[in-house]
């Protein structure tokens, strides 16, 4: 390629003077056109890029389209998962309190070892990541709550063989004979103390009846203890096992003592007037796991609903406690 040659018009001389450009100028020309070069280049490119859809292109934003679908696809599907996990744990913990009255799962240990974050930022650097972290954080809760979900049916699998055994020891009868009574002396709740005419709790029911009355087992149990004890006179504490115990006060005679087995409906002792109280009667409590429960709710395999529904209405108008 020839070089072009330039000249500049000398008045002096009134000639034409050829024209030699110095080295810079030589490099500002050359780098001028390298840089235009590199721009049309570059524009040419971006534009083919954007308004041009090549096939490789093309194939891969479908495919990225359709992946994207798939994830929130799948994202819904776990919500729906994660509902109807939710019910099922609402469910367990019911039949654990209901059923069989023990302590449901805590929300602590149905996601132990629930790390929510772990290896998510792994996932911040690919496309659509925060719908990516979003479906794997679920799935990981998903698969936490049924792992614990089947831990949990394992468990009430191994306690529902031990129901049989359980029902003849939960208290289900009265620890007094339908005829022997003569009324029912006081309700479970806030009564007013006979001695101190004060409000008070009044943990357990009160039966009146004749002294020397049989008082009976209301479920099969152990004798965890029988004598004297303050206030309550002559006391048994019979242990059923699964967390129930039964008591039995003021008795005039017990014929069992401790450590002794005794069944449902099996003789302990007689009704009495021993200990803080006001006449002769049997006052009874039922304890779940040292609490108190209102007896009224444990008559149930000897009493018709009639007669439950009497002993309800007894029970809420007997307002006076013996003891």
């Amino acid at each position: 390629m020839s070089q072009k040659t330039f000249y500049r018009y000398n008045p002096t001389t009134g000639q034409y003077e050829r024209v030699f450009p110095s080295r810079r100028e030589r490099w500002r020309v050359i780098i001028g056109q390298f840089a235009g070069g590199i721009t049309i280049g570059l524009l040419l490119f971006l534009g083919a890029y954007y308004l041009v859809d090549f096939p490789r292109e093309k194939e891969l934003r479908a495919e990225n389209e359709r992946l994207e679908q798939k994830l929130q696809q799948l994202s819904r599907r776990s919500d729906e998962a994660l509902a109807v996990m939710e019910d099922i744990a609402l469910r367990d913990n019911n039949f654990y309190r209901v059923m069989m009255q023990a302590e449901p799962l805590s929300q602590g240990a149905r996601y132990a070892g629930l790390e929510r974050q772990r290896n998510l930022e792994a996932l911040d650097s690919l496309t659509d990541s925060e719908l990516v972290r979003n479906v794997t954080n679920k799935i990981d809760r998903l698969d936490f709550m049924i792992y614990h979900q089947i831990k949990s049916f394992d468990y009430l699998q191994a306690t529902a063989a031990t129901l049989g055994q359980r029902a003849s020891h939960i208290p289900a009868i009265q620890p007094i004979s339908s005829k022997s009574l003569r009324a029912m002396a006081s309700g479970y709740g806030y009564r007013r103390d006979p001695i101190y005419g004060t409000s008070k709790f009044h943990e357990g029911m009160d039966f009146s009846a004749p002294e020397g009355t049989p008082v009976y087992a209301t479920g099969d149990a152990s004798v965890q203890s029988a004598g004297w004890e303050s206030g309550y006179g002559n006391m048994i504490v019979l242990n059923h096992g699964f967390g129930y115990t039964t008591r039995y006060a003021h008795l005039s005679k017990m014929v069992v003592s401790a450590g002794q087995s005794v069944k449902r409906g099996d003789l302990i002792g007689h009704v009495g007037n021993t200990g803080k109280s006001t006449g002769a009667h049997l006052h009874y409590e039922v304890r779940f796991r040292g609490a108190p429960q209102n007896p009224v709710n444990y008559y149930f395999m000897d009493l018709s609903p009639d007669e439950w529904d009497e002993m309800i209405r007894q029970a809420d108008n007997a307002g006076h406690v013996m003891d």
